[in-house]
């Protein structure tokens, strides 16, 4: 055997056709083998040269590059700084304090990101673990992973297809693509080279690594392995795709480089007054600007951001839905569009009967999926027929149940599967629904579906009665049927009748299958085609569909109430696409724009299609991942959902990408960003209703810190400026930030959701946390506080107060003032002090927990020791009480008169 040329490992090569325009014997040619298989030593030489059938491994970076990288954050990158300057003065208490604060924000990412993976267990398992092959003309059964192009594979039911094969032996194969390819029906094969240009989905002549045999047997010549196959060149699509970086990480990633440019701008300007207009010491000025920057950092927002951040994961995850990567959470609040792949994801993945179309008589099929519940009901009733009284529904039922080679089963679990083709699983739980009296049957001889004439049939003896059940495409089976079964027995064919109201169900983007029978003489076991092309009564026609899960219509509708837009991209025939969609309630005037169309598109005309269309037919992978990014184009947040290998890419690339947990592929799940562990679509609702929440959350908490880290600023400001002694020091400074922003602002991490949350379009993208109206909230708060703190130091001053006792009752009345400022937080614009606070006992939790912290601040000696403080008395308490509440009452003031004028302007 000779050796094989590189060159035939691609199916693109710009000087060969695709591997399924050639004929079995020109790909056997090209890749120098037979039907009696490679010989052992060829094998292995090509082993050794092309390496195994093998997707590579996802690597993943050590533990402590994942810890390192939680300190990539400038507002750390100035704590380090402070922490360092400090301990070239020496200074040792302040630089072990601080690098405690930046550990302990980089341990609660570090730990909350680690959960989450730990939480979704990874299981390879794509490939097939072992192939049956045929080597040197012996039949073999080996390792998949060993597999070359030129080796010989046999196929059979249940089988998973080990590499992507060229079929050159056929008989009546299905294989089931819709992980990779998104078609919700098994697909027959056939062995002839095709002579035109096919979709991967109609490549009717190739088996795909991956992909199930559903029924039938085949053998084929593997042309692809390992990352060459189609399942491959997916993988590598997602490698190839960039991580996106979520709204909120540009908004606090922007927030810190502003701060930073402030603290940097504002040092310099204070060490040159300091230095040379008030002559500060060097080392006075530098403790003086270390203090300015631990003040002006808010330190705690980092930690706090985590902390409502995994607060939502865990919520979600208790919800069904488990995050990979902490800042999902808020983008799900910013999701302007979902993609969405319709089998298995908006659909069941579950062939069910709707209709059942007789002679004369239409009826309807109640229940979802496979599970065998639901009535059988006349067009428009609503009680169960009586199967006495409709015999020729009984009939037809009979037929499909007899002439199928399918089997229903139940695991331990209580769920429903199919053992077969799904399209007859589908026709076994009708016959399941209508729990026909039991007969006795013997079957005999039986003519396999072929795709070639597309019908199944199958001799047999019920009770007593010698038949011939036929199943199979109703316009094959019209031609072969001269009478119908009537009410009243067979009666002449009525085929105008029967394509009438055929396409009415064609319109609802139903698959039909149709049934017939005919009585037999003679005591015969054998059938042929002969038999079955005269004398055929057709009985009716099945009405059958992937239906769509009830909770997605539901969920599509609460997601166009949120201003999402849902739009559909998979890889079904574009009439069943639009007549889902039209289900799900996505539209009535739709139309789908085909794979084809889009290919023809470029990336500028692709940006505007994308915006117009809400369903997408006949995609690839490729055709998934531009519409995403033709999406984001847009300005849009986008959001994809998908359980095949197909939508591996799309996920990565897409802001959020949304695997199926159940149904899901682990290919997917590893691109995703978020796992629905019981595959329900509305569960993306909830989702986004507590993304919409934590984004709240964090915004309030935002509001919270800063004002009180500006207050600190401009105390040291002042200051410097006038050549005073520095109020607070650098430890008090850190001791209150963490105070308030870890313990206090902990509690708006708890905040219920506010009204009206899920009618309000989503925020764009690109709107920054600190919009006019939050910088002002800042400025005037921020102003507050200085204000209070400024003229309490002057009163405590005049009184001739000693400096610690200053210094301790400023860091209380601020830390007094923050917590009353918390109850403003708690609504935007709203008066604060409602029933819902009620619902949020960390409220109190967090009070307790302040008033603790200070009493060890202030009474504990070895804390008065390491921070300078000194004991309070309860008329100190009581001042500072005060303030905090002239404070709270002074931002709701502020908020009724921001409301009234908002209400002015608006109308």
């Amino acid at each position: 055997m000779g050796s094989l040329q590189p060159q035939t490992r691609s199916t693109t090569d710009t000087h060969s056709q695709p591997w399924y325009r050639k004929s079995a014997e020109q790909v056997m040619i090209e890749l120098q083998t037979s039907v009696t298989g490679l010989a052992p030593e060829e094998a292995e030489a090509r082993l050794q040269r092309l390496g195994p059938n093998a997707l590579p491994a996802k690597a993943c970076d050590p533990i402590w590059l994942r810890f390192l990288r939680q300190f990539n954050n400038v507002l750390i990158y100035i704590l380090l700084a402070a922490a360092v300057a400090t301990a070239l003065m020496g200074h040792w208490t302040d630089t072990l304090v601080i690098i405690t604060v930046a550990v302990i924000n980089a341990a609660i990412g570090f730990f909350q990101e680690n959960k989450a993976e730990k939480s979704l267990a990874a299981l390879r398992g794509m490939l097939s673990s072992t192939a049956r092959v045929v080597r040197g003309g012996q039949k073999l059964e080996i390792d998949a992973s060993q597999l070359v192009p030129g080796d010989i594979v046999v196929l059979r039911p249940g089988d998973k297809v080990p590499a992507d094969v060229r079929l050159y032996e056929v008989h009546n194969l299905q294989l089931e693509e819709s992980m990779l390819t998104g078609e919700s029906l098994t697909v027959g094969k056939q062995s002839e080279a095709l002579d035109h240009d096919a979709q991967l989905a109609d490549r009717s002549n190739l088996a795909f690594s991956g992909t199930s045999v559903s029924a039938g047997n085949a053998k084929g010549v593997v042309i692809e392995t390992g990352t060459a196959t189609e399942l491959g060149k997916i993988n590598r699509m997602i490698a190839a795709v960039d991580e996106i970086e979520t709204p909120l990480l540009r908004q606090i990633a922007q927030l810190g480089r502003r701060i930073f440019q402030l603290i940097a701008g504002m040092m310099a300007v204070l060490f040159i007054v300091g230095f040379f207009w008030h002559d500060f010491a060097l080392g006075e000025l530098s403790l003086s600007l270390i203090s300015l920057a631990v003040a002006s950092v808010p330190e705690g927002l980092p930690a706090i951001v985590s902390i409502i951040l995994s607060l939502g994961v865990q919520r979600m995850a208790n919800n069904k839905a488990i995050i990979r990567k902490l800042p999902t959470v808020e983008t799900l609040g910013a999701m302007t569009v979902i993609c969405s792949d319709k089998t298995g994801t908006l659909t069941m993945n579950e062939m069910t009967v709707k209709h059942v179309l007789i002679a004369n008589t239409f009826y309807g099929v109640g229940g979802e999926s496979y599970e065998p519940r639901g009535r059988i009901t006349l067009a428009g009733a609503t009680e169960a027929v009586d199967f006495a009284v409709h015999a020729n529904l009984q009939a037809f039922i009979r037929a499909v149940d007899i002439c199928n080679d399918s089997s229903l089963q139940c695991d331990e679990q209580g769920r429903w599967t199919v053992v077969g083709a799904p399209t007859e699983g589908a026709l076994k739980v009708l016959a399941r629904k209508a729990d026909l009296a039991p007969v006795q049957v013997q079957r005999f001889g039986k003519i396999p579906f072929d795709s070639a004439y597309k019908y199944m049939a199958r001799r047999c003896d019920v009770d007593g009665q010698r038949l011939i059940y036929l199943k199979g495409a109703p316009d094959v089976l019209l031609s072969m049927c001269e009478q119908q079964l009537g009410s009243n027995g067979p009666q002449p064919l009525d085929r105008a009748y029967w394509e009438r109201e055929m396409s009415h169900i064609a319109e609802h983007g139903l698959r039909m299958l149709a049934a017939a029978y005919r009585p037999v003489s003679d005591a015969g076991t054998e059938i042929s085609h002969a038999d079955v092309r005269q004398g055929m009564i057709f009985l009716g026609v099945a009405g059958l569909m992937d239906p769509p899960r009830p909770e997605a219509i539901e969920a599509i509708a609460m997601c166009k109430q949120a201003g999402i837009q849902v739009k559909m991209i998979t890889g079904d025939h574009p009439d069943t696409a639009v007549a889902i969609a039209r289900m799900l309630g996505m539209g009535n005037d739709l139309r789908a724009m085909t794979g084809q169309e889009l290919e023809q598109a470029d990336d500028v005309a692709l940006k505007s299609l994308a915006m117009q269309h809400s369903v997408f037919a006949r995609t690839s992978p490729e055709h998934k991942l531009r519409l995403v990014r033709a999406l984001q184009a847009n300005g849009q947040v986008v959001g994809m959902t998908g359980d095949g290998v197909n939508d591996a890419p799309a996920l990565k690339q897409a802001d959020v990408g949304i695997a199926m947990g159940i149904k899901g592929t682990e290919v997917t799940k590893e691109a995703a960003d978020m796992v629905l562990t019981d595959d329900n679509f509305s569960t993306i609702t909830n989702a986004v209703r507590e993304g919409r929440r934590v984004y709240d959350n964090l915004k309030k908490t935002v509001l919270f810190i800063l004002p009180s880290n500006m207050a600190q600023g401009l105390l040291i400001v002042m200051a410097i400026l006038v050549g005073a002694v520095v109020p607070l020091s650098p430890l008090q400074i850190l001791w209150m930030n963490m105070a308030t922003s870890t313990t206090l602002s902990f509690a708006l991490a708890f905040e219920p959701g506010e009204p009206g949350m899920m009618r309000r379009l989503p925020r764009k993208a690109g709107e920054s946390i600190l919009n006019f109206y939050a910088v002002w909230r800042v400025l005037f708060v921020g102003g507050l506080l200085t204000a209070a703190a400024f003229l309490l130091e002057s009163w405590m001053v005049a009184d001739g107060q000693d400096t610690n006792h200053i210094r301790s009752m400023i860091l209380h009345t601020l830390v007094t003032a923050q917590w009353a400022y918390l109850f403003n937080c708690r609504l935007q614009d709203q008066f604060s002090l409602n029933m819902a606070l009620l619902r949020n006992g960390a409220l109190l939790t967090v009070t307790l927990g302040l008033i603790l912290l200070q009493c060890l601040i202030f009474y504990m000696p070895f804390m008065q020791t390491a921070f300078h403080t000194v004991p309070l008395s309860f008329g100190n308490w009581m001042v500072a009480l005060g303030i905090g509440v002239l404070v709270f009452f002074a931002v709701e003031l502020e908020k009724l008169v921001v409301r009234r004028w908002k209400a002015r302007h608006s109308a």
